[in-house]
């Protein structure tokens, strides 16, 4: 009976592994057909112009598997995210990779909220990194009111993927009243939320 059930576990394990995670590949890298590739196809020039030191809105520039095919079984991908002062990259989760933030330029409040609803945050300096366990809820934040911020992402998959915790609750039309009821307030205030999220 003990090794049936640990079989069984150990089939569940090696499948929610197998389904969360970048596939092993059985090739040095994946082409989009069988032609032969020069370096051009291992070249991305998408990040080139990333640097904007007065940035209207919160910004990220990526380069994952869908901008840069090479990425495809790589295991790896960038993004660069531009805040203007005062501006969020509002709390999101990225299902199938961790995130390693470098902070570039300014200053960032940053943090991450585990399983027991604890919440790990730290305020960041240029030249210092933060790691957000994969898909853990976590947030930036530009507290300064008068310097843009960059930093640069690096996620261990070729698509990390992005679950934005507001857009998913109010702007996927989740009925009114269960979220009214959830979050403890009326119809009005959450419609004037969606609104918001929608503009």
């Amino acid at each position: 009976m003990a090794l049936t059930l640990l079989g069984l576990l150990a089939v569940v394990l090696a499948i929610s592994r197998t389904t969360v995670a970048d596939p092993d590949i059985l090739t040095d890298f994946i082409t989009p057909n069988t032609s032969s590739v020069g370096a051009y196809f291992f070249t991305y020039s998408g990040l080139s112009a990333f640097y904007n030191p007065n940035p209207k809105n919160f910004t990220v520039i990526k380069a994952s598997m869908a901008e840069f095919p090479a990425l495809n079984g790589q295991s790896v991908s960038y993004a660069v995210l531009q805040f203007p002062p005062a501006s969020v990259n509002p709390p999101h989760t990225h299902p199938r990779s961790a995130e390693l933030l470098l902070v570039m330029l300014g200053t960032l409040e940053v943090g991450f909220v585990d399983t027991k609803n604890a919440i790990f945050n730290k305020t960041l300096q240029v030249g210092d990194m933060f790691v957000f366990p994969k898909g853990l809820v976590h947030f930036q934040y530009n507290r300064n009111h008068n310097q843009s911020a960059i930093a640069i992402s690096a996620f261990g998959s070729a698509n990390a993927g992005l679950f934005s915790v507001p857009k998913s609750v109010f702007t996927t039309g989740i009925d009114d009243n269960v979220l009214a009821m959830s979050f403890k307030t009326d119809v009005a205030t959450v419609q004037k939320i969606e609104i918001g999220l929608k503009n």
